[in-house]
């Protein structure tokens, strides 16, 4: 019976998911120990396979890498490493739902991908006035590329004209805005990461 045990766990590697989490976040076992309140010497044996992690255990794991239980469960081979998104397999959200005068619509490009280490998105830019443009503000940092038309992204206090083929890379732990200019459709893409 612990042979067949043994056997089922192997298969997802999960010492080895372990040691990746750990070596992709620079931590010694040590301080893994200080985050997990686990002994460097019980991580070690649970990277190299000698010993299976409870529940309980893999969950506080989990929780330092910001993971869910799933990850390590998923049999590799069957893993998203590879997301594609058809267009018309895609969802397309108004900025904010039951708003008049949306600011824009946008419809998420990596929406099948699991541990995304970023988020991507084609931004449609509405036409609206000055005030109603909303700001808002996330962890992390943006990247715009506008596609298409004129868009006045106003970042804090300062506002940047862009016009299609224009980027531009910003904190966006700072307000800021989007708004269409002129009657031209305006279209975009977004990328953010936290």
């Amino acid at each position: 019976m612990n042979e067949t045990i043994t056997q089922g766990l192997g298969r997802y590697s999960i010492g080895e998911k372990l040691r990746t989490l750990r070596l992709r976040k620079s931590l010694g076992l040590v301080e893994l120990g200080k985050h997990t309140g686990l002994s460097p010497a019980l991580l070690s044996k649970l990277e190299r396979g000698k010993l299976f992690p409870t529940l309980p255990t893999l969950l506080r794991i989990a929780m330092v890498y910001n993971v869910g239980l799933d990850y390590f469960f998923t049999d590799e081979r069957k893993r998203r490493v590879v997301s594609v998104v058809r267009k018309g397999e895609r969802k397309r959200f108004p900025e904010k739902p039951g708003v008049q005068d949306v600011p824009y619509y946008f419809e998420c490009l990596d929406y099948k991908a699991v541990e995304r280490k970023l988020s991507g998105y084609v931004a449609e830019f509405q036409e609206i006035g000055t005030e109603k443009a909303r700001p808002h503000l996330h962890p992390g940092v943006e990247l715009l590329y506008v596609l298409k038309g004129a868009l006045t992204l106003k970042i804090g206090s300062e506002e940047f004209q862009l016009e299609a083929d224009d980027a531009i890379y910003f904190d966006a732990a700072v307000l800021h805005s989007y708004r269409r200019r002129g009657a031209k459709p305006c279209v975009g893409i977004i990328i953010t990461v936290p």
